[in-house]
């Protein structure tokens, strides 16, 4: 629903784009599924689709309908675009090798994280993040990373817009809890997620920065409580978190 004071919306776009996210949502469907769920006729959501599919958007499986390939196109054509793919890519593989365990890079988009890249060691917990998937900032360690160094007032456009939601009860759902942490946070150069999002996984994350006031995202290194502790955890992940990062700040610059 567009909020009081957003610019006026093109009813048919938002249409084709509920559309879209259902089939993402549901993999496959028919129009009598989209038009129920939607609440649109039977009518206009065949028109739709029909419009999706003539531009190769869609795909047609006998009564169902699914996404078509060609976001698969977009996709790779955003990740070229960010200027830093490969070098994430290349310095994660590296660091999910040496610590064993599951490491990710994610980055703000409309005020939460979406995950660019993540790589499993052998050890390497499984978690429903993904590649693509967005995540709320204020829970997860890279969020925390990557807001540390927003201004104050880009902060408080974020969390009025999506709130604090608790997940667990180490979940920080209280504003000034937050700033203070991300005021640790700014001085000490990396943050924890300590089973903040997920009981029994711990993470923590160092920001990538284009410049001292410019964050292009973080990097973070996820395990299950069990191996994050003690040193471990609070002194040895965290050095590597940084080194990784600046790894990928550099290379960014001279690239």
């Amino acid at each position: 629903m567009a909020k009081p004071d957003s610019p006026r919306t093109i009813q048919a776009v938002e249409i084709n784009l509920n559309i879209i996210n259902f089939l993402h949502e549901h993999e496959r469907a028919r129009i009598t599924e989209i038009a129920n769920e939607l609440e649109w006729t039977k009518g206009t959501i065949h028109c739709h689709l029909a419009t999706l599919l003539e531009n190769e958007y869609v795909v047609r499986d006998g009564e169902h309908y699914k996404l078509g390939l060609r976001y698969l196109e977009l996709g790779e054509s955003v990740k070229e675009r960010l200027g830093v793919y490969d070098v994430v890519t290349d310095e994660l593989d590296d660091l999910a090798e040496e610590c064993d365990e599951l490491v990710q890079f994610a980055t703000e988009e409309h005020g939460r994280a979406v995950y660019l890249y993540k790589k499993g060691g052998e050890r390497a917990v499984q978690t429903a993040s993904s590649v693509g998937k967005r995540e709320y900032l204020h829970c997860i360690s890279l969020g925390k990373a990557i807001l540390a160094y927003y201004p104050r007032e880009r902060v408080e456009e974020i969390i009025d817009e999506y709130g604090l939601p608790g997940y667990t009860d180490q979940t920080i759902t209280n504003r000034e809890e937050l700033f203070d942490q991300l005021e640790t946070i700014r001085e000490r150069g990396y943050a924890f997620d300590d089973e903040e999002k997920i009981e029994g996984l711990r993470c923590v994350a160092a920001p990538v920065k284009a410049s001292k006031d410019e964050v292009l995202g973080a990097v973070s290194i996820s395990g299950p409580s069990s191996r994050m502790t003690g040193e471990r955890y609070r002194e040895e992940l965290p050095d590597k978190v940084t080194r990784s990062a600046n790894v990928i700040e550099i290379n960014t610059k001279f690239s």
